[in-house]
């Protein structure tokens, strides 16, 4: 994946974008920030007690490294997160419970992305998805015009790449949630130098098949008509949408069938399985859940991840920032 890399390092080199790392004593979290600092790619900010993260450190220089242990934060600048986060819940939680909710390193690393303290935000390398997610939905919240998050992974073998998606964080979709996650998706295509041609996949190909589950992916590949700004069609079969001797049995006038680079799945359950077969028969490389939808971007990692992971997911959750 160099050269997917390469470009993104440059787009971030220099522009010291922030990115607050919740699990700051985790030994693959201070391998990665410190070769982030060292390269100039990001600024890295540590959550947790100086002393802590030094003793796992295994002797790295972290004189690049910011390092925030929440218990000795300043107290007037304590007192002014707690007021934004009081402000942003709009009453749903006492401020009590705020307080509580800070002692968190997840939330109290939200809140630095949310008052732009810092530009993005990686987690769970020791913390299920949820625990990550759940801060971020709460406080960051989605974009403009989006009703929710979605996650896709990066699929790469060789120079090919595609994008899966949601393979992460939606059980089911209906056809607007799936228009929703092919926006997304597109955008992190674009990141990734892909040029966006959107397959909404079924176990159908152009009515081959009847039922409730075709005809809502049919109704999101006609409502992306008018809503993408990329190429997009469905429903199609995987097999339709990748190869283009099939797709000109099943799909022969299909500007997409046949070239398609980013796969809609219907719900969750077929994403998850697609992208660890492509994986783990397909030969491809599996990069993310990228989390996509996002007002500011929050990153989510696999508690199996080792110090490369976590530099890469800085590096995209950086470049995500710059958008």
């Amino acid at each position: 994946m160099s050269n997917l890399f390469d470009g993104l390092r440059n787009d971030i080199k220099g522009k010291n974008k922030k990115i607050v790392f919740p699990e700051g004593s985790d030994e693959r979290i201070i391998e990665a920030a410190v070769r982030l600092a060292s390269e100039d790619l990001i600024t890295p900010i540590l959550l947790g007690n100086n002393t802590d993260i030094s003793k796992h450190a295994n002797g790295a220089d972290l004189s690049e490294v910011q390092i925030i242990d929440i218990n000795e934060y300043p107290k007037d600048e304590y007192e002014a997160m707690l007021d934004a986060l009081e402000e942003r819940r709009n009453g749903k939680n006492t401020r009590e419970q705020l307080s509580e909710w800070l002692n968190n390193k997840n939330y109290f690393g939200t809140m630095l992305v949310y008052m732009g303290k810092a530009d993005g935000m990686v987690s769970g390398a020791a913390h299920a998805t949820g625990d990550t997610v759940r801060p971020a939905l709460q406080i960051i919240k989605t974009k403009k015009g989006m009703r929710r998050i979605s996650g896709s992974f990066l699929m790469q073998k060789g120079d090919t790449r595609y994008v899966f998606a949601d393979c992460a964080i939606n059980l089911e979709l209906d056809a607007a949630g799936m228009v929703e996650v092919a926006k997304q998706s597109a955008e992190t295509a674009k990141m990734f130098g892909i040029d966006p041609k959107v397959a909404f996949l079924s176990f159908s190909t152009k009515g081959s098949a009847k039922g409730e589950m075709v005809t809502k992916v049919q109704e999101a590949a006609k409502m992306a008509q008018d809503e993408l700004d990329c190429p997009s069609d469905g429903e199609l079969q995987f097999d339709a949408a990748l190869i283009p001797e099939v797709a000109k049995k099943k799909a022969p006038t299909s500007e997409v069938a046949g070239n398609a680079n980013v796969f809609v799945f219907p719900e969750l359950q077929s994403g998850n399985i697609g992208y660890k077969i492509a994986q783990r028969l397909g030969g491809f490389e599996a990069f993310g859940p990228i989390l996509q939808g996002m007002a500011k971007p929050v990153s989510d990692l696999s508690r199996g991840c080792n110090a490369e992971d976590v530099y890469n997911v800085s590096i995209i959750t950086a470049a995500q920032s710059l958008k």
